[in-house]
């Protein structure tokens, strides 16, 4: 427990650490100065909004666990959602400043710039795994029961699905409009400050790919983490090495991805490389320390536990890498798609679709192999299947440190391209830019594929917990209630998709006839003599995303609550079980085909087929338009969706278990 806090201790102590350098350095003119402030501000206000709301939802909830599942649960609860909330706030407010330092680095070469985009990004990966490791020590230190940690898991996920639902939907407003109305209509490059989407569409990125995508992981890391707890409290009684392993294994993990970090370099142009670098160097040292963490802890046998670990480490690989293959500019997937722009926009859309639908393939080999791996090994060695599948999640997830830290370093030199070129600078210097942006799409694409990876094992580690919590014993097909549950949880990733990418399209409508608006009533902006109104498309964002998340986000417990108490346990497993199966292909297909749409229309703006501005362009943008709703605001949100759902399940289970209405 000493060694868990300590080492959440010294991530939070790093992030600071990276805080300094990069607040250290020099900003900017003044231009460049000025659109990191608007950035800022804007970013600061949505966030804000945001968490008034959250504040409202999360109390409303916390009385009910109260008055259901004691005090103690509930604060808990509460104290998840804060850590959450406190991640999500530290990461952005540090992302929202570097921007304008990476494109004044930029100035002096990729090399220059390179650790300043990375360290940046570094301080969110380090204070979510810091946060998650002090706050569940901390309230198992306290109660010293895994079912009350599981409160703090919940809380942590309410708010993640929130944040990043809200987030996705703001994110893709205003980048759909900022493009269809500036790229396609006005012939503006991306990022042209003449454009009144543009700074919306940057405080998109922030609060979408940071404090959503952190509060995403975050979730899944505490989960993983608390249902590894649960399996070890109820399958291991008096032997509590089982219950505080996935602590360890956590603290372990911040080791590994603090000494990952060293390696990460720039290697001649490709900043891509030295991302890899340090991901590959934090999975070997993490697989070593893991190792030695069992055998400190004395678990027997060490295999049993060790190489289900090693199991979920290679499904991460798996994902990441089939994401990176469909979705990396050099690859022949992202290169056909865009070749197949020169015939116009359906062909495209369909051969992008297509290759989604492909890269559905191996991700799910890559899951099914660790959890078989996981399963067996456990077994082999006298350990529980269950215990070493949810051991699986947790290995994969300990790296999360370097994971994040790549995530949240692609937003940010994301906007450093937008801050030099409202500064005009150099060719150079907006190429440097372009270049590091170009290893930010693949190394988010590639985060995205983690988290769904991890939120798969995730998932089967709380199906097991609810298991064990409510009794179900098995999942019958021939049961009708069991057939009626499989087919509602099958249901809600696509009606959850649905209506997020139905939000994004109604705000966009929105949003360009305002940008059309100001265009057409505002003398000046396109000669850059008057500036556009960008607060109106930042208002338009916030507000549409804030209306847009309730209903959403309150069905994913609502709904899992109705099928347990009416319906019963075994329905409610089927609905869990359903879920997670369309959860995990919907999410898989989503993100990487809207990356590789997003990568097939950079590959035809650096100059093939035509370059900027050719037919081709053209319907590579609205592939793009097409493909941003996908991987930006419903993939990524059905990986907490499915997590939320579960997590309800399991939290209520035990009142479930008795006083379910119909029990079919």
């Amino acid at each position: 427990m000493i060694f868990a806090f300590g080492s959440g201790l010294l991530s939070i102590f790093f992030a600071l650490l990276f805080y300094r350098f990069v607040n250290n350095k020099k900003c900017g003119d003044e231009k460049m100065v000025e659109f990191s402030k608007a950035i800022q501000e804007g970013s600061m206000s949505y966030l804000c909004r945001l968490y008034r709301v959250l504040v409202l939802i999360a109390s409303l909830i916390g009385i009910l666990i109260f008055f259901s599942l004691g005090w103690q649960t509930a604060a808990a609860y509460l104290f998840g959602c804060l850590c959450s909330a406190v991640a999500g706030y530290f990461g952005m407010f540090v992302a929202t400043r570097a921007n304008a330092k990476v494109a004044w680095a930029a100035r002096q070469g990729i090399g220059e710039a390179f650790p300043v985009g990375f360290y940046s990004g570094a301080v969110m990966g380090l204070s979510v795994v810091g946060l998650a490791l002090i706050g569940m020590s901390l309230v198992y230190f306290i109660f010293k029961d895994p079912k009350v940690v599981l409160g703090f898991s919940f809380g942590a996920s309410l708010l993640a699905l929130l944040a990043k639902a809200g987030g996705g939907i703001y994110t893709k407003t205003a980048d759909i409009s900022a493009d269809l109305v500036g790229k396609m209509e006005e012939n503006l490059a991306e990022d042209d400050p003449r454009n009144p989407g543009v700074i919306a569409d940057n405080v998109g990125d922030n609060v979408g790919d940071v404090a959503g995508m952190g509060a995403d992981i975050f979730d899944s890391y505490i989960a993983s983490a608390v249902a590894v707890m649960i399996l070890g409290f109820e399958l291991y009684h008096s032997q509590i090495e089982f219950v505080v392993y996935p602590l360890v294994l956590g603290g372990v993990g911040i080791i590994a991805s603090l000494l990952g970090m060293i390696f990460v370099r720039i290697s001649g142009n490709d900043p891509k490389r030295g991302l890899n670098q340090g991901t590959v160097a934090t999975t070997v040292i993490f697989s070593f320390l893991a190792l030695l963490s069992a055998i400190f802890l004395g678990i027997k046998p060490v295999l049993g536990v060790f190489l289900p670990t090693l199991a979920g480490l290679l499904a991460g690989i798996i994902i990441g890498f089939t994401s990176d293959r469909f979705t990396d500019i050099d690859r022949p997937a992202v290169q056909n798609t865009a070749h197949a722009a020169k015939t116009g926009p359906a062909v495209l859309i369909l051969e992008g679709f297509s290759y989604g639908l492909f890269s559905i393939v191996p991700s799910i080999l890559g899951i099914c192999l660790a959890l078989v791996t996981a399963w067996f090994t456990a077994e082999y060695f006298g350990i529980a299947g269950t215990y070493g599948v949810s051991v699986a999640a947790m290995g994969l997830l300990s790296i999360t440190g370097m994971i994040v830290s790549a995530d949240a370093y692609g937003p940010i030199v994301d906007n450093a391209k937008g801050c030099a070129q409202a500064a005009k600078e150099s060719k150079e210097t907006i190429a440097v830019c372009d270049r590091l942006d170009a290893a930010g799409n693949t190394a988010k694409a590639i985060t995205k594929g983690f988290t769904i990876g991890a939120a798969a094992l995730t998932v089967l580690a709380l199906f097991s917990a609810y298991v064990q919590i409510t009794g179900v014993a098995i999942l019958d097909l021939r049961n009708p209630g069991v057939v009626v549950g499989l087919f509602l949880g099958a249901m809600m990733p696509p009606l959850f998709s649905a209506m997020l990418i139905l939000s994004v399209s109604k705000n966009a409508k929105v949003m360009v006839i305002e940008i059309r608006r100001q265009f057409r009533e505002i003398p000046g902006i396109l000669e850059g003599k008057v500036k556009p109104d960008s607060n109106k498309c930042v208002d338009i964002a916030s507000k549409g995303a804030l209306k847009s998340l309730i209903v959403p986000g309150s069905l994913s417990v609502l709904v899992p609550l109705f099928v347990g108490f009416v319906l019963g346990p075994n329905s409610l497993g089927g609905f869990l079980a359903g879920s997670i199966v369309t959860g995990i292909i919907f999410a898989i297909f989503m993100v990487n085909s809207g990356g590789l749409w997003d990568n097939a229309k950079k590959f035809i703006e650096d100059g093939a087929f035509g370059g900027k501005g050719s037919e081709a362009h053209k319907a590579a943008i609205v592939g793009d338009t097409v493909g941003d709703p996908f991987k930006d605001t419903a993939g990524p949100s059905i990986n907490t969706l499915i997590t939320v759902m579960s997590l309800t399940a399991t939290v209520f289970g035990s009142l479930i278990a008795k006083y379910a209405i119909f029990r079919l």
